[in-house]
């Protein structure tokens, strides 16, 4: 069993040590390296066909881009991923009020989300798990909440992502991991070569401030049907006038609890591809027609459609939508989520 290797990786702008710990499986080839910071996955390394190995996994070689001017690449998201319309949201009649981020919306946790945390990482054996204990209050959000996450790369070329929360008092919670993933490797440009499929029959449309409506509609017709499998080149520059996929589909959980296939990607001339099985009920597809950072890692440039994020959770805005399935955590409660990525060869 590999032994998880861990180093330091750099100061926050407070002087705080930051802790990179690297995952690997002895056989397949697959290196997952993630920060204590944000629980951030700073690569993803994998092998293509003939054995050569690209990290696939756009980032920052120092703390300073991750702290200033990061995309969230590769961070875990909370307390509450995606948009919250307005800003605001109301539980057991009073109303809250979060910090504005995206438009009129609180997004991804408001102004110090859980990808601005530290964590605190704990090795056993080929497990890393990390923890974060967020105050009653912070960003204005209710009751002492703790979350862990048990980060593993298995023998069958997954990076498994297990979550566990408690709190003290209701709370909204739709936590996530948002890897910006181009196969070629995270340097290679657009995701045109890119084939992907995500077992989705509905998805939920979005109003002018890219919130869903609460209206939950068929794929069938759309361009949101990639159910079969679609050649992003083909399809991205039809999508929201040009801009792309930013949206959820809906997913159909199991009834046991086991993370079942939800996603595909795969990029033919490299051979590599990478599967999302999942327990959530949505999968938030994103090409990153937002994308533009100028100074990646090793000096790269990430544009517009250089990267695709499925980031498996509930549905955005889902606080203030009766209709869309529950997010409210209660005291006595514990939430549950498996997210799986699992990469290989065609």
């Amino acid at each position: 069993m590999p032994k998880i290797r861990s180093e330091l990786f750099g100061q926050t702008k407070d002087e705080k040590d930051v802790t990179r710990y690297t995952l690997c499986n002895s056989t397949k080839g697959l290196e997952v390296r993630i920060l204590d910071y944000g629980g951030i996955i700073t690569e993803i390394n994998v092998p293509d066909r003939n054995g050569k190995v690209e990290d696939v996994e756009l980032g920052f070689d120092d703390m300073a881009g991750y702290e200033s001017r990061s995309p969230y690449f590769g961070a875990l998201m909370g307390r509450v991923a995606g948009r919250i319309a307005g800003g605001q949201f109301t539980l057991n009649d009073k109303t809250y009020k979060l910090f504005i981020n995206n438009g009129p919306n609180s997004h991804h946790g408001g102004k110090c989300g859980f990808d601005k945390k530290m964590w605190s990482g704990v090795v056993d054996g080929d497990k890393l798990i990390l923890t974060y204990v967020s105050p009653d209050g912070e960003e204005n959000y209710p009751g002492e909440l703790t979350v862990k996450v048990t980060v593993q790369v298995t023998e069958d070329n997954e990076l498994r992502l297990d979550y566990q929360a408690t709190t003290t008092q209701a709370t909204p919670l739709n936590v996530t991991s948002h890897p910006f993933i181009n196969l070629a490797g995270h340097n290679a440009g657009t995701l045109d070569d890119h084939v992907v499929m995500i077992k989705s029959d509905t998805f939920t449309p979005l109003d002018e401030h890219n919130v869903p409506t609460g209206e939950i509609r068929s794929v069938e017709g759309t361009e949101f049907d990639l159910r079969t499998p679609v050649k992003l080149g083909e399809r991205l520059h039809k999508v929201t006038g040009g801009k792309g996929f930013d949206h959820n589909l809906c997913l159909s959980p199991s009834d046991d609890g086991q993370a079942t296939l939800a996603a595909r990607v795969d990029h033919p001339p490299s051979g590599r591809y990478m599967e999302c099985y999942t327990t959530e009920p949505g999968m938030q597809f994103y090409t990153c027609f937002y994308l533009q950072v100028s100074d990646g890692k090793g000096g790269a440039k990430y544009k517009p459609f250089d990267a695709l994020c499925l980031e498996a959770q509930h549905y955005p805005n889902s606080p203030n939508l009766p209709n869309f399935p529950n997010v409210i955590l209660k005291p006595g409660e514990t939430y549950r989520q498996t997210t799986i990525y699992k990469f290989g060869i065609a």
